[in-house]
């Protein structure tokens, strides 16, 4: 596998970053496709410890131009598809764009590799395709349910990853992450909104919905679960979970947060942070079996204790001053 070089895509996000991180320290050898901006960002990347940018190629593009896509992964044996828009709330605002990057984004990507003969393709997407939980715990053969324009779109992206495994042999393995939490993670997400307000003293959390539930995975086990996709044989030409089977709705999350923090707080549901009223995912729980069956994974931080012990690396991340200041706390951005 040293010898192999993986093209991680969306590598300057909350995900990515910390996947490429991983992948460094076990020697591999990764180039880490970013959005170009004019200011030669590499997003989280740019905090990245020398030694592990030292072991990365960065190449800076965007998925929406097909002939950048085919030109990072030359020379490349092995994809991890991360790219996407993934705000919620922005894709009920400019849908098309959620459309042009995850669903384009990633036909580009599955050509490319169709084109160059990659070995491995494995393509993110997301709890949010199931929609409201029909059945639980939610298993790879439930219904998927555009219930926001950036669902629909991730269901489109892993419907033409599929389809180039069907139709062209293309090695395409989906992997659906529950909701991931950790450090670096957006503040547009419920963990990192709940723990900025409470580190910058607040004592009225402002959220969104409270009643629904989420399956949420630490970070380093949605990474661990990528990886294991990744060096499986079995998982091509399949779908798989990568959730904890425990859930926590988002009051009592709050609540949890605020009690790790040792603070006392009341909360306020604001009517901008709701989504539509038909587009609110009310349940999400994973059925994890598969990931376990087909590549031998399973969460190191699954049920409430593994819950308690994420949320509490997550705050110690938060609660730096240098990382604090890195965020609008309290502002909500769509």
């Amino acid at each position: 596998m040293a010898e192999d070089r993986i093209l991680v895509t969306g590598a300057d996000g909350f995900i990515g970053s910390h996947l490429v991180e991983a992948l460094a320290a076990q020697g591999r050898k990764v180039r880490a496709f970013v959005l170009y901006t004019s200011t030669g960002s590499y997003g989280w990347l740019d905090h990245a410890a020398p030694e592990t940018l030292a072991r990365i190629e960065v190449v800076a593009g965007d998925l929406r131009d097909g002939p950048a896509v085919a030109r990072a992964m030359q020379g490349c044996t092995q994809v991890l598809h991360l790219g996407a828009l993934i705000g919620i709330p922005y894709s009920y605002v400019a849908p098309e764009s959620y459309i042009d990057v995850n669903v384009k984004g990633t036909l580009h990507v599955v050509e490319a590799a169709r084109v160059q003969g990659v070995e491995k393709v494995v393509v993110t997407s997301t709890s949010e395709v199931y929609g409201t939980a029909q059945r639980v715990p939610i298993d790879e053969d439930h219904p998927l349910v555009g219930q926001s324009p950036y669902s629909a779109s991730k269901i489109g992206a892993d419907q033409i990853a599929l389809a180039y495994w069907r139709s062209f042999g293309v090695p395409v393995a989906v992997v659906r992450p529950f909701n991931t939490y950790g450090p670096r993670q957006s503040a547009r997400a419920v963990i990192p909104a709940i723990i900025t307000q409470l580190a910058a003293g607040a004592t009225c959390l402002k959220l969104g919905a409270l009643k629904p539930t989420r399956d949420l995975s630490y970070v380093a086990d949605t990474v661990s679960g990528m990886v294991a996709t990744l060096d499986c044989e079995r998982a091509v030409g399949e779908t798989i979970n990568l959730g904890t089977g425990h859930e926590i709705a988002v009051g009592d999350l709050a609540q949890l947060i605020a009690r790790l923090m040792d603070r006392k707080v009341t909360i306020e549901s604001e009517a901008e942070r709701l989504r539509p009223a038909g587009s609110e995912v009310e349940r999400l729980l994973a059925d994890n079996r598969k990931a376990k069956q087909v590549m031998n994974w399973s969460p190191a931080y699954g049920g409430e204790d593994g819950l308690i012990r994420g949320l509490e690396a997550t705050i110690a991340w938060f609660r730096d001053p240098a990382n604090l200041a890195r965020y609008r706390v309290g502002q909500y951005t769509v």
